[in-house]
């Protein structure tokens, strides 16, 4: 009987070489629809985050907790990581942005090598464990940190959105993608050298970070959730004295060749 006829060599090369072609096509595609997945991974999110902020808001009548320094008793604090511990439960796969998940430290407290290495893009805080922490916990998203409710007696807290219900709140940042747990932008931060690069005081490199294509992430007081645009973060009304035309927006006079290079690109605002 005589056998079945082979692939010859050229055709079994042009056969790989039309798969490999089909591949250098379709890969940027999936790469893209893979993207678009965290995007929306990341706004789902944030979504759960604005129905706890909520719960929170509406069990304590209507304000938020007492924030970073925000108590005055003993050495504590409030932070958003204890005081919304109910909700979240230390389960940090929902304290991180799926684009940035690789904690500084490991659950026992070792250095994982990430910390100060220009990666915030991609990097978590933690693990931490602060004080009345229940167990470590990993993130990469933030709080406004003027989104607050300080003890009164501290006679702190005429610049903090204390509670959600107020005039405007659609344009107030509540919590979004960050370096660190919390922040407090001002409207004269310089914008980072180059992205994920550690920040020196100014607050708002801990949140401008090129997670998203040129946009990150963001729950707003409303509690409703979208992206918002790099050059985006300064013009929102961040505290109730924020100047949302300041030096960095086009109605402060900024122009696209003031930014950073691997911000020029990114839309004007």
């Amino acid at each position: 009987m005589r056998k079945g006829k082979g692939f010859t060599l050229i055709e079994l090369l042009v056969v790989i070489a039309i798969i490999a072609l089909l591949m250098a096509i379709l890969m940027p595609a999936l790469q893209r629809v893979k993207k678009q997945g965290k995007t929306v991974a990341c706004l789902s999110l944030l979504k759960q985050w604005s129905l706890w902020f909520s719960m929170y808001a509406e069990e304590y009548n209507g304000y938020f907790m007492e924030g970073f320094d925000g108590t005055t008793k003993g050495t504590g604090n409030n932070r958003w990581c204890r005081a919304m511990g109910s909700y979240h439960k230390y389960e940090s796969d929902v304290a991180c942005c799926p684009n940035a998940t690789q904690p500084w430290f490991d659950e026992f407290g070792n250095a994982t090598g990430l910390e100060g290495t220009y990666r915030g893009s991609t990097s978590a805080w933690g693990y931490w464990q602060r004080e009345g922490w229940l167990a470590p916990l990993k993130g990469s998203y933030g709080i406004n940190g003027f989104c607050n409710n300080p003890d009164p007696e501290l006679g702190t807290g005429s610049n903090n959105w204390k509670t959600p219900n107020v005039k405007g709140a659609g344009y107030v940042p509540l919590f979004l993608g960050g370096q660190r747990y919390n922040f407090w932008p001002n409207a004269t931060d310089m914008p980072p050298t180059f992205d994920g690069e550690q920040w020196q005081g100014d607050n708002m490199g801990r949140i401008c970070l090129n997670r998203h294509d040129g946009f990150v992430n963001c729950l707003f007081l409303d509690f409703s959730a979208r992206k918002v645009g790099l050059k985006e973060l300064w013009a929102l009304r961040w505290s109730r004295k924020y100047n949302t035309g300041g030096p960095w927006t086009q109605a402060g006079g900024v122009v696209p060749s003031d930014w950073p290079q691997w911000m020029k690109s990114f839309k004007d605002y």
